[in-house]
């Protein structure tokens, strides 16, 4: 979540306050570390910690599916004539895949 999303509700909330500069200061600070706590109870990541997860999985997919198919090569070497054994191939299900970036 984008702070500046906190700081513009702030901002609105503060303009409903009829004017008085000390207590809008104390609206203003309480209203924004209410926000700040609420964000923070929540179990969130920022958007660059979900980017870099994001990298980091589809090159732990490359990988995997490189290993695969060296698997694959190694059996076929050994096992000209026979079709690949399917009990030494993993369960057959391909690894879930990351939900599609969502612009929200």
């Amino acid at each position: 979540m984008d702070l500046k999303m906190f700081d513009d509700l702030a901002r609105r909330v503060l303009q409903a306050v009829p004017s008085g500069a000390e207590l809008k200061a104390d609206v203003d600070k309480n209203v924004r570390q209410a926000l700040r706590s609420g964000l923070a109870q929540l179990d969130v990541v920022t958007r660059e910690e979900f980017d870099v997860q994001m990298e980091v999985l589809a090159r732990t997919r490359a990988k995997l599916e490189a290993l695969e198919a060296k698997v694959m090569e190694l059996e076929a070497r050994l096992l000209p004539t026979a079709a690949p054994n399917k009990s030494t191939k993993t369960s057959g299900k391909a690894a879930p895949k990351a939900a599609p970036k969502s612009d929200s």
